[in-house]
């Protein structure tokens, strides 16, 4: 992918990012993307470090993963990002990833806006370096869904305090740890023998440390639904589908 807007690097699926099966995990994959999105906003100068000089925070709300192929451990593969979209307060960040082949892996798409340090209130992204036209064609064109599952049909797993190793740059609890927390309603045989094929995650409140979180889960017919709560507080969702 050549486009001046496109981020694309060569990633090695190192130790630190693969499953017990030796594949790249599900919560690592997240990960990676998350990581070349981060470096791809650098590349703009809009990434997290610089945006709060200027006073701002970036906040990611919903992602959407379709997975193909997950490569093995010691694969070398490209990971791509780029802006696909600018709606005035908020934007979509699409990633693909591709082995040597040219072989599709996995297409992201990433939903984020900006917030005021201070005031924690939307600011358009026309007040903030960031691309505003000219952007590359979608890889990832699906929406993101609507889980409409009532919470009497959710069931709790397990309670997990947050500690001081989950916290990010924010002082909240990091986006991938909602994952981790999410895929521990599965057994390792059950990752292992289950290929994952969707996942669909929305960050829908803060949390801290030292706040008790409750994981609850939903089977369908769909796939399963994960839901996170602090108290009687929602600030996690996820839908996966094997």
């Amino acid at each position: 992918m050549t486009n001046d807007k496109i981020y694309s690097q060569e990633r090695s699926i190192s130790s630190a990012y693969i499953d017990s099966g030796l594949k790249l995990g599900i919560a690592q994959a997240v990960l990676m993307v998350q990581d070349n999105l981060t470096e791809c906003f650098n590349m703009m100068n809009c990434d997290g470090i610089y945006y709060r000089e200027l006073g701002y925070f970036w906040v990611f709300t919903k992602s959407k993963f379709k997975f193909f192929k997950r490569p093995h451990w010691r694969e070398t593969i490209e990971a791509s990002t780029f802006t696909v979209q600018n709606s005035g307060l908020r934007t979509n960040v699409n990633s693909i990833f591709k082995d040597k082949n040219g072989e599709t892996l996995l297409v992201a798409n990433q939903e984020a806006c900006v917030l005021d340090i201070e005031k924690h209130r939307p600011v358009p992204l026309s007040k903030v370096p960031y691309p505003q036209d000219g952007f590359p064609e979608k890889v990832f064109t699906e929406d993101f869904e609507k889980f409409d599952v009532p919470d009497q049909d959710y069931e709790e797993v397990y309670e997990q305090i947050i500690r001081s190793s989950n916290i990010d740059m924010s002082h909240h609890l990091n986006n991938i740890e909602y994952i981790k927390f999410a895929l521990n309603v599965f057994s390792e045989k059950h990752l292992l023998n289950h290929e994952v094929r969707e996942l669909e995650v929305h960050y829908t409140g803060e949390s801290k440390e030292g706040q008790n979180l409750k994981i609850l889960r939903c089977d369908k017919a769909e796939g399963t639904y994960i839901k996170i709560k602090e108290s009687d507080r929602s600030v996690f969702e996820m839908k996966i589908r094997f």
